[in-house]
């Protein structure tokens, strides 16, 4: 744990910016049809007076706005990416005036003309595993995660390049993200809210393997959070596009999240449904790793609308009150897989009677 500052985020693959869209819709309901139409492109929004942070173009610290992205590098001169984020975090109740004075009248650039990058491109990766009841189908397990490569994280509009590894599928889990505001660690449940500076939204991109012929077995020793390797490929961790400050968000229990797939609704549910609050989750993970402000935990996903990644696709995640992220993927081994939900894996983790992607494998 000791080591984590020693990973960076290669910022080459943060690049090919898009159009993130802010949302409000209500809940999802679970069910509501997978073949909901497609996101209508729109221009962004922000709530007025709101507050949506963004990391932009070389590591420029900015407000996405309505009128495009305001450049407020100023504040925290000589700081750039994930330092300047992390300074306008810790000293946000000082700086907050004049980031609503900017949001408000600041001289903005269309977002088409600039490129959006992981509002924490440093972050350390915290992540939430099996931490929902799958629409009320599993009753809550003792909760368990890993840690995440910090060279994983990738920007809104970038490629999620597939490794030529032998894996079985690659998954799409569409997650709210807690963005931490100070240091902490050991903290009481009641407490750990006051860790929290923010939201935001991430892909966890997961490569599904074949078991291991030689592993030993014993479970999984929930004490303690190791690192995921498939789930650290760089590219594997999208998050934002921004950073919403939680006194903005209201009731972080209650957002609809979606995700699609060239258009096609997968992933469609609710917070709500999480079978650990994120105040329980804070508690348990910073009782076994501490955490600094700009740090993230992934609050884990419901799988009943996993599928498979796959060379061309556009991914596009959205969180009520948060945004849109957009990934691209590319698989310079073009495997194929079938396409829409991967009902093997809903099926099996609804039911507890396999793992995510154990029963998939590339079509011949």
């Amino acid at each position: 744990m000791t080591s984590r500052r020693s990973l960076t985020v290669s910022f080459a693959t943060l690049s090919l910016a898009t159009a993130a869209l802010m949302s409000y819709g209500s809940p999802a309901s679970p069910n509501e049809s997978q073949t909901t139409s497609a996101p209508t492109v729109a221009a962004p929004q922000a709530s007025k007076g709101g507050i949506r942070l963004v990391v932009f173009n070389e590591g420029r610290p900015g407000l996405l706005t309505e009128r495009g992205v305001v450049d407020v590098s100023g504040l925290v001169r000589p700081l750039g990416g994930h330092d300047a984020m992390q300074a306008i975090i810790t000293r946000y109740d000082e700086l907050k005036p004049q980031l609503l004075k900017l949001a408000a009248d600041g001289p903005a650039k269309p977002l088409s003309s600039v490129t959006l990058k992981a509002p924490v491109p440093r972050a350390k990766l915290l992540a939430m595993g099996g931490n929902y009841r799958e629409f009320g189908a599993r009753k809550p397990e003792p909760m368990w995660g890993f840690i995440k490569s910090t060279d994983s994280i990738l920007g809104s509009g970038a490629t999620v390049v597939l490794p030529e590894i032998d894996a079985n599928i690659f998954h799409h889990e569409a997650e709210l993200v807690v963005v931490f505001g100070k240091a902490c660690s050991n903290v009481p449940q009641d407490k750990a809210m006051d860790c929290v500076f923010g939201f935001t939204g991430g892909i966890d991109v997961s490569a599904r393997m074949p078991p291991n012929p030689n592993a030993t077995g014993g479970g999984r020793d929930i004490t303690k959070m190791v690192l995921s390797a498939g789930k650290s490929y760089n590219g594997f961790s999208p998050i934002g596009p921004v950073i919403v400050p939680k006194d903005e968000i209201g009731d972080p229990q209650n957002l609809d999240i979606k995700l699609w797939v060239n258009g096609e609704l997968r992933p469609n549910y609710n917070t709500s449904d999480a079978a650990h609050s994120i105040a329980e989750s804070i508690a348990w993970a910073l009782a076994i790793t501490p955490v600094q402000p700009g740090d993230v935990l992934f609050m884990g996903t419901n799988h009943q609308g996993l599928g498979a990644m796959q060379d061309g696709d556009k991914v596009e995640l959205e969180i009520s009150k948060i945004g849109r992220l957009t990934v691209m993927v590319a698989d310079p081994s073009k495997r194929r897989w079938p396409r829409g939900v991967d009902e093997a894996t809903a099926e099996g983790v609804r039911n507890g009677t396999g793992a995510p992607g154990s029963k998939s494998r590339p079509l011949k």
